[in-house]
């Protein structure tokens, strides 16, 4: 899609937003990393106050896919942090959403990758290796499937059906 924003997209496809087919995520995120507009398909990841299976998927090759987290909506630790957030940027991940909470944000915020989390905190996760892949989740208000499309800049997040072109 050409670099458009998320308003325009909008403003483009009210009969998408009507079907349910586009969604707008509650705007509920900080932004973080240098990115601050990214777009990919979804990978999904169910986890409470884990990270191992966050950074499993962060070592794999992004392919300029996006990896929405539904962390709980948890505030009681980070369970993204900035070495994991190096290693998407470097595997070519697009960007990470994630629904809790991130750690090391002067080392994020000095990575080419976009992250939204809902705040930072200096505690880590938990390693118990407790989480779905690939699974249905709802994060926001917005239900997300594996293989959806994400669209985020500063205006908000849109998740859609399909790849969408304007």
């Amino acid at each position: 899609m050409a670099l458009v924003t998320t308003a325009e997209v909008c403003d483009a496809n009210p009969q998408l937003i009507v079907s349910g087919e586009l969604r707008a995520l509650e705007p509920i995120f900080q932004i973080y990393g240098r990115r601050q507009v990214f777009s990919g398909p979804v990978v999904t990841l169910k986890v409470f106050e884990d990270n191992v299976l966050i950074r499993e998927f962060l070592e794999e090759k992004g392919n300029g896919r996006v990896l929405v987290v539904d962390g709980g909506g948890s505030k009681r630790c980070a369970i993204l942090g900035g070495n994991p957030v190096v290693q998407a940027q470097n595997n070519g991940w697009a960007g990470i959403v994630v629904n809790g909470c991130v750690r090391d944000v002067d080392e994020i915020n000095g990575c080419d990758i976009g992250v939204r989390a809902l705040a930072s905190h200096p505690m880590k996760a938990y390693k118990k290796r407790v989480g779905e892949k690939h699974v249905p989740i709802t994060v926001a208000g917005t239900r997300i499937m594996d293989g959806e499309w994400l669209y985020a800049d500063t205006d908000g997040i849109l998740v859609s059906r399909t790849e969408l072109s304007v």
